[in-house]
């Protein structure tokens, strides 16, 4: 048997034909683009209020992850950093300082290296909005 008619009777077959005659593309695929979706939400941490703004009992003054900002007078800490307004007033920041708590667990991660060493950090104040009158008239002049 003749090797060309051995060829040409493989080649005869309808499915082999649709096969040898199949195209393949003309272009390369198209690659991933980047930052083609947002797949991280934004977390908005930072400052809520700014000095000098009135606030309301709980409002929330700064989300934060290390710590950055410390409480002041009439201001809370909560577990994950933030700080929020205990009595309602007015909000000033102060830079002063730092005199931590080294037992604290945030103290210990964000500031434990500073030990020892004098160092100043913004403080949130709450200045309430009635202030006490408790004082006693001792001597006039």
């Amino acid at each position: 048997m003749n090797i060309l008619t051995k060829v040409s009777k493989e080649w005869s077959s309808p499915l082999l034909t649709l096969l040898a005659f199949a195209r393949n593309a003309s272009k390369k695929t198209g690659g991933s683009t980047r930052n083609s979706s947002p797949k991280v939400k934004p977390k908005h941490r930072g400052w809520k209020r700014q000095d000098g703004h009135e606030v309301q009992s709980g409002t929330i003054l700064v989300l934060q992850r290390n710590l950055r900002f410390h409480p002041g007078l009439n201001v809370g800490l909560g577990k994950n950093g933030t700080l929020f307004a205990i009595l309602p007033g007015k909000v000033m920041v102060t830079c002063e300082r730092v005199d931590p708590n080294w037992d604290h667990t945030w103290v210990q991660r964000c500031h434990g290296t500073r030990k020892g060493s004098e160092f100043y950090k913004k403080y949130f104040n709450v200045i309430p909005k009635e202030q006490h009158n408790n004082f006693k008239l001792i001597d006039q002049l």
